[in-house]
């Protein structure tokens, strides 16, 4: 075996082509396995199941890490604080009922958008072929 050998060496091998994007996005943000779109890919609220139960798809290589705090957080922030702004200028209620409402708007917004967008990141890596896929 002669390492020189192109033929042989993984890094000269043509890529595997991409699958769609936005499709696989979608399914994803639904909850459900962005090959297939049948199996579920949450065993609770934000634990991926090792493998699709329709398909076989095997999703043990997602890895969302920090990235759907980040964008909840971010989209959650922009939507509240200009919400709050503009609930103040127009009926100016009370400090403590600004804080209550918009407090528990925030945390359900929140938490609404976590699996969403673990799924939009699990999608993204299967389409990619990120991580294993």
């Amino acid at each position: 075996m002669h390492y020189d050998d192109p033929a042989l060496r993984p890094e000269f091998e043509p890529p595997k082509p991409e699958r769609p994007a936005w499709p696989a996005i979608a399914k994803a943000m639904r909850g459900r396995c962005p090959s297939c779109g049948h199996g579920a890919i949450y065993e609770r609220y934000l634990k991926l199941t090792p493998t699709c139960s329709t398909c076989g798809e095997d999703l043990s290589h997602a890895r969302a890490d920090d990235g759907p705090a980040y964008l909840s957080i971010l989209v959650t922030a922009k939507v509240m604080g200009t919400a709050m702004l503009v609930t103040y200028e127009a009926f100016q209620p009370p400090g403590w009922v600004l804080a209550v409402t918009f407090s528990i708007g925030v945390v359900a917004m929140a938490l609404y958008l976590l699996p969403k967008f673990k799924g939009l990141i699990l999608g993204v890596q299967w389409a990619k072929r990120m991580h294993g896929f």
